[in-house]
């Protein structure tokens, strides 16, 4: 996502803009993987992951006029993308945390062992927030750049940076008290 729109793309929007709707279908057909990935890192559902991914497909089809050319197409759709899942998250009241979901824990002392702390983390991350967890997934797993991340979720770098570091520390926190809690058992 973090790569500035390129040439052929470039051309094919103009061409879209100029009438040749069907020319749509390649940004679909070549980006529709990366953004059902991203919305389902923010959609606990997978339908309505899906349903979100293709909402942000149609709707950047109708704003194309305004796309600014000043990120690649894909970063521009998952910023779509971003607000409408947000959209959604909030009407879908009252939200809950489907335990079935959540990795599996060993009942085994979990305060050693390499494995054991990554389960300790990967609960840990269960429990932030969605938006918390994109940040978190984008930022380490996607190994996107923080200006990108800061345009997908309409948000300064500096800003996400502060977070991402209170994050890591609410994170390191949440850790440690559930090796206590294991130890206590």
């Amino acid at each position: 996502m973090s790569e500035i729109i390129n040439i052929d793309e470039r051309q094919r929007i103009r061409r879209i803009l100029d009438g040749k709707c069907e020319e749509y279908a390649w940004f679909v057909k070549t980006y529709s993987q990366q953004v059902l990935s991203f919305t389902s890192r923010l959609m606990p559902d997978s339908e309505d992951a899906k349903e979100v991914a293709q909402d942000a497909f149609v709707k950047a089809f109708h704003s194309l006029g305004t796309f600014n050319f000043q990120s690649s197409f894909c970063t521009w759709v998952c910023r779509i993308a971003y607000r409408k899942s947000l959209d959604r998250l909030k009407r879908q009241q009252p939200r809950y945390v489907d335990i079935d979901n959540l990795p599996a824990i060993a009942d085994e002392d979990l305060s050693t062992g390499r494995e054991d702390r990554i389960a300790l983390m990967e609960e840990a991350i269960g429990d932030l927030t969605n938006d918390e967890q994109l940040l978190i997934h984008l930022y380490y797993y996607e190994d996107q750049p923080l200006r990108d991340i800061a345009y997908i979720m309409d948000a300064e770098p500096n800003a996400l940076s502060q977070r991402l570091h209170r994050i890591r520390k609410r994170l390191l926190r949440m850790i440690k008290q559930k090796e206590d809690e294991r130890t206590e058992r």
